[in-house]
């Protein structure tokens, strides 16, 4: 929404998406058209646009991103139709002209879609076997969820959308603060978000009925649904940005691997809905080049060569590419780097070898530092436009609230691929509580490079306990002589934390685990 050890393996370096593959000739096309569609009770505003000859053609439906209408996709919808597709964009229930409340991609939202398709059958040149759906954010959600429903839908472009709805609000028991609210700001000027969008957000907010916000949120997952959606058939394309902080990458890696359609992941530098942007607008675009070929292999019949390439894709933050077969043959090992002592002299301990034991490091609980994840959709959003990742100055991370540990500086370059994982002996803890982890790269003059991220909360007794945290999935490579730097604290802008007065003391036998290629 705007506004989720295979065999080993080469990658392909520098494997930039191929050129779309022109049409036989360009369609003379339709003026565009405004209809209205009646959807499961109310009367959905949409628009569509064709080659104007005579014929049958393959379809696209385009639901719009949430808080946006069916005019998002005016210039790809142009440029779709001058190849030989028929496009039809609507705008979902409650949202602008549209009737009804907004259903956040629930039930009436997957028997909109249908009608869609039935509207654009009866009333349009599309062929009824060759449907496909897509967009991004909210429309991507809709679409992957409709392919579960649907099965005239063949083929599923979703870019910046969802799998998991409940890790997307409460990932690692953390309830995300920044993207939600902005969700919710956007509902309540441009939609009409009903009382049980309401109701939910609300209950959220506060931290109350959590059973019922997450059996919410997993109605509309489509990972619920991935059954289903495998007994379909439909050709997915998932394409998200790794910074995405409304959907992180690790919920459509979970996904992806659980699929087996004809499938393809690609993740980029960014944040939602920033790697597709510059397509809305008509320019050269990496994510839309993708869409387009997936279409034309899965509906229109053309070879453009994309089921035969590797189908997990990579964009690095200096724009090359990597293509991998699978997901598990992006790293060949794991490296463990252990949570050492904290030296007095510098406040930093040691990330490397064994982990030990016979140290502790208390954290202030409820006490930010420099350290945190940026604000939501800026900071990756400019990182992606700039190719330079987010940074701070690592002396001036306040030692008495965080815990800090730097590695040793490698001789070569160290190749990050996947998902780092940390392990945190925690002693002596309140009943609920709320740390941060963040990795980072950090060269000889303090500057660290946020590399990636991950909050994780805890509920129910005190005392001991070990906390499993994945951080988001990234592919980085540090450079020679630049140190891997842990940085754990206990506050972050972009989420809720859970903290109550007191310290949060991190123990001896934490270690973290690099997936390395």
């Amino acid at each position: 929404m705007t506004l989720l050890g295979g065999a080993a393996a080469v990658p392909a370096a520098s494997a930039a998406p191929a050129p779309v593959q022109a049409a036989a000739t360009t369609l003379s096309t339709t003026p565009l058209r405004f209809v209205d569609i009646a959807g499961d009770g109310v009367t959905l505003k949409a628009n569509h646009i064709a080659p104007s000859a005579p014929g049958s053609y393959p379809a696209i439906i385009f639901p719009s991103s949430w808080g946006l209408n069916d005019l998002e996709y005016l210039v790809q919808a142009k440029k779709l139709a001058a190849r030989g597709y028929v496009v039809v964009s609507y705008t979902p229930r409650g949202w602008w002209a549209s009737g009804g409340e907004i259903d956040t991609a629930g039930p009436r939202d997957m028997a909109d879609l249908s009608k869609v398709v039935d509207w654009t059958i009866a009333n349009t040149a599309a062929d009824p076997a060759r449907i496909g759906a897509g967009g991004i954010s909210y429309g991507a959600g809709i679409s992957l969820l409709g392919a579960a429903f649907d099965p005239r839908i063949r083929a599923v472009a979703a870019m910046s959308g969802w799998t998991d709805l409940v890790y997307s609000l409460y990932g690692d028991q953390t309830r995300h603060k920044q993207s939600t609210g902005l969700l919710s700001l956007t509902a309540q000027l441009l939609g009409n978000p009903g009382a049980e969008l309401t109701g939910k957000l609300g209950d959220f907010s506060a931290n109350r009925n959590i059973d019922q916000v997450m059996q919410w949120a997993q109605v509309r997952s489509a990972e619920t649904y991935l059954d289903a959606i495998n007994a379909n058939q439909p050709a997915v394309l998932l394409a998200n940005a790794w910074g995405d902080t409304f959907f992180g990458a690790n919920q459509l890696v979970d996904f992806y691997g659980g699929l087996t359609t004809a499938k393809r992941l690609e993740l980029r530098p960014g944040d939602h809905a920033i790697a597709e942007l510059t397509g809305l607008a008509g320019l050269d675009n990496d994510v839309w080049t993708s869409a387009t070929r997936w279409f034309d292999e899965h509906l229109a019949g053309l070879d453009t060569g994309i089921a035969g390439e590797a189908p997990v894709v990579l964009k690095l933050d200096d724009g090359a590419y990597e293509s991998y077969p699978a997901w598990s043959a992006l790293n060949n090992t794991t490296r463990r780097y252990g949570l050492g002592e904290i030296r007095r002299l510098d406040g930093t301990g040691l990330l490397g070898g064994n982990p030990s034991g016979g140290w502790s490091k208390s954290l202030p609980a409820d006490a930010d530092t420099i350290a945190n994840g940026g604000a939501v959709l800026i900071t990756n959003g400019l990182a992606a436009i700039t190719g330079e990742r987010p940074q701070i100055w690592l002396p001036h991370v306040n030692r008495a609230r965080a815990g800090v540990w730097a590695a040793e500086r490698p001789n070569s370059p160290l190749k990050i691929r996947g998902i780092p994982k940390l392990h945190l002996k925690l002693t002596g803890t309140a009943a609920q509580g709320t740390v941060v982890a963040y990795l980072y790269d950090l060269d000889r003059l303090g500057r660290a490079k946020l590399i990636t991220h991950q909050p994780v909360s805890w509920s129910g007794g005190t005392g001991n306990r070990s906390l499993d945290v994945d951080l988001t999935a990234t592919a980085y490579d540090l450079p020679a002589g630049h140190s891997l730097t842990l940085v754990v604290d206990t506050v972050d802008p972009l989420y809720y934390e859970e903290n109550s007065a007191g310290v949060i003391t991190v123990a001896g036998g934490s270690y973290l685990d690099i997936p390395v290629k």
